[in-house]
């Protein structure tokens, strides 16, 4: 089975304004050979995010529909379980939708780069890597 990854909005982002970046190669990697984790909360704010006028200059409404589109045909989408929503982990509570949606899929990795989620991650036994962190490990490039 391929590894469910849960991308950070701050990654997709990242990723669409520099295609060279480290964001952009685990983006690629994941729609490639992993699958994205959504819950609706997760995705709802990458499509408010994109759609945000200041990205107008450096993104084309076909390139958003775009990562949209691959980004929700390659999905694993979950519904998160009261009890995991009820946990708060993040001083940003906003925060907390990647953990609970990693949580809720068994996700074997969480990339932000987000440093109050970076911080958190020995607390929970989740592989929370920013994306040069995740490029570096080899069982990022695993299949299973």
């Amino acid at each position: 089975m391929a590894n469910r990854v849960v991308i950070d909005t701050n990654v997709w982002i990242s990723a669409a304004l520099s295609k060279e970046g480290a964001p952009a190669q685990v983006v690629r990697r994941v729609l490639a050979q992993g699958v994205p984790v959504f819950s609706k909360t997760t995705f709802a704010e990458l499509e408010s995010r994109l759609w945000k006028p200041k990205f107008d200059r450096y993104l084309s409404m076909e390139i958003r529909r775009a990562i949209l589109h691959d980004a929700n045909a390659a999905a694993h989408w979950v519904d998160i379980p009261e009890p995991i929503a009820a946990q708060r982990y993040c001083k940003d509570v906003d925060d907390d939708k990647f953990i609970h949606t990693a949580l809720a899929a068994s996700a074997q990795w969480l990339i932000t780069g987000d440093q109050d989620l970076l911080v958190i991650r020995a607390e929970l036994g989740l592989r929370i890597l920013a994306p040069a962190d995740a490029l570096l490990r080899a069982e990022f490039f695993d299949s299973g």
